[in-house]
């Protein structure tokens, strides 16, 4: 049995599968991040989820790809706990960029990006995985993803700048101070994950000219910075993963076509194209 896990800061896909591709499950848990969670904590939220422990001792093959599992010493926060909570199975952990280029990867060479939680890209050719600039999170970075947008609309509530419709409608939905904001913000080890939950609610204002513009504005920054940076941007298709790249994938559309950016695919929730990739290239050389 295998067991493909695909993780954002928010929340983690996970699927089983044979060796054949066949489906065997899917279940969903919160998302796990080193930079946040220890090896204890990753252990003990996985111990209290039944389809985990369900499965735990039949599981022979484990691939993880999340957000935060950037370096070896990242990625082992993330192992070690694998490793307990799946004692039988091998465990290979790597960060979610990898796992979004596995999961748009056609067998042509691309740009993958990712616009979720978070924000990040790089280029894939099917094997080696190249970044041109560093994705510096929510505080420094994280341009175009569901964390910027958060910061966004709360700059805009709090410096009363937000048009009467939205700024009563975020009243009647929300009770957040001032010092709620800074606690929340800057005393929240899950800051970028609650800036993102404000997503939801900027939904419900997509067609709204200034909730458009800022989208707009963000997705354009990202591009500029992201994109933009791989020589062969103009030539290369740009696949997109994540939820704000597929809730406003008209709006990403337009700013590709207008920055010149060939878009290729928008996958909302790639685990299932993650795991077509595994059975396609990796798991038979596990079988070797």
């Amino acid at each position: 049995m295998i067991l493909i896990a695909d993780s954002g800061s928010t929340k983690c896909d996970w699927l089983v599968i044979d060796s054949t591709g066949q489906r065997h499950g899917d279940f969903s848990t919160m998302g796990f991040n080193p930079y946040f969670h220890s090896t204890a904590f990753v252990v003990n939220q996985l111990g209290d989820t039944p389809q985990v422990t369900a499965i735990a001792n039949a599981v022979e093959n484990v691939f993880f790809y999340g957000a935060g599992s950037s370096t070896p010493s990242l990625c082992k926060v993330i192992s070690d706990a694998l490793k307990q909570v799946f004692p039988k199975a091998q465990v290979l952990v790597e960060h979610d960029l990898l796992g979004a280029a596995y999961a748009v990867y056609d067998g042509r060479p691309c740009i993958a990006s990712i616009l979720g939680t978070g924000s990040n890209s790089c280029h894939f050719d099917g094997q080696t995985l190249s970044e041109e600039v560093p994705a510096l999170a929510y505080i420094l970075g994280d341009e175009g993803s569901g964390s910027w947008f958060g910061k966004e609309l709360l700059r805009a509530y709090f410096y009363k700048q937000l048009p009467d419709e939205i700024r009563i409608a975020f009243d009647e939905t929300y009770t957040l101070t001032k010092d709620e904001l800074v606690h929340c913000v800057y005393g929240n080890p899950h800051a970028n994950v609650w800036l993102a939950s404000f997503m939801p609610f900027i939904s419900r204002f997509r067609d709204h000219a200034l909730i458009r513009q800022w989208m707009r504005d963000g997705l354009r920054t990202f591009v500029n910075i992201h994109v933009k940076c791989f020589p062969d941007y103009a030539i290369t298709p740009c696949h997109f993963v994540g939820s704000v790249a597929w809730y406003f994938s008209d709006v990403l559309a337009e700013v590709c076509r207008e920055e010149g950016i060939p878009l290729g695919n928008i996958v909302q929730k790639p685990i299932e194209t993650l795991a077509d990739y595994h059975v396609r290239y990796l798991i038979p050389q596990l079988q070797r």
